[in-house]
């Protein structure tokens, strides 16, 4: 397998530039666009999966890590799901061109319904989205899933210093949660109202799913201003959905558009 074309996209300007790595590899539409977790990056499971049956099947993709992520410049402490988004809009502006179909995980869930809001607002007719695929999405993450499930002395500690180190549950060293990501991401959040992708989603959701429990999806699904929507639940399935079995729904929901 031929290797994507490693690239570099400088964002923002003064205090917020950073300089955002990318990979591309061209092909035939419709295009892939991988958005990935918090705190993961581009050579994830799943993204190189996407990556190896993009290039057997000769479909273009472009993969990214966020700003504080991975390959790209910037640090994680000052990242915020407005930033993310930014640089999000900023590689499928950059490289996305005709029908693209959005692959979201988690976090990157919440920025591909983002993305499409954004971008519909934009009125360009250099790339649209022609669909979504979904894994686990956490939308509204930092709201739904992080401040209202955290105890009084996290939310203090929060609130008084603005960072908290959290503990990761998949064995890497803590990380930093920030006041700052909570406090300007409830200018993103999407569940207190209708939900308009403008394209038909597939959402994949672990049932034993302990970051994103799978009601979560269900409130999504009911939030989702159209018909053309698949939810479906792996009942033994965890928030990663990086098993074999996984990788083979998530190429036969990309498959389908």
């Amino acid at each position: 397998m031929s290797e994507s074309c490693l690239k570099f996209l400088d964002v923002g300007t003064g205090a917020t530039a950073r300089r955002l790595a990318l990979r591309v590899r061209e092909g035939t539409g419709p295009g892939l666009v991988w958005l990935g977790g918090f705190k993961s990056d581009m050579g994830g499971t799943k993204a190189q999966a996407l990556d190896s049956w993009a290039a057997d099947s000769g479909r273009a993709y472009v993969r990214f890590d966020y700003s504080g992520h991975g390959g790209s410049g910037g640090d994680f402490r000052d990242g915020t799901i407005g930033q993310w988004l930014e640089d999000s809009l900023a590689v499928f502006a950059h490289a996305a061109r005709g029908p693209q179909i959005l692959v979201g995980s988690s976090m990157g869930g919440w920025l591909a319904l983002l993305l499409a809001r954004e971008w519909s607002k934009r009125g360009s007719d250099t790339a649209s989205i022609a669909g979504m695929v979904l894994i686990a999405p956490a939308v509204d993450f930092t709201e739904e899933l992080m401040w209202k499930r955290f105890p009084k002395p996290v939310k203090q500690e929060l609130e008084r210093s603005g960072e908290w180190l959290r503990p990761s549950v998949y064995g890497d060293a803590p990380y930093p949660i920030t006041r700052t990501l909570i406090e300007e991401g409830r200018k993103h959040l999407l569940l207190g109202g209708l939900i308009e992708p403008g394209c038909p989603v597939r959402i994949l959701q672990g049932v034993k799913d302990e970051d994103v429990p799978w009601g979560h999806a269900v409130e999504l699904v009911s939030r989702i201003a159209r018909e053309d929507v698949v939810l479906s639940l792996i009942k033994d399935g965890d928030h990663r959905l990086s098993r074999p079995e996984d990788i083979e729904r998530l190429l036969a929901a990309v498959a389908e558009f």
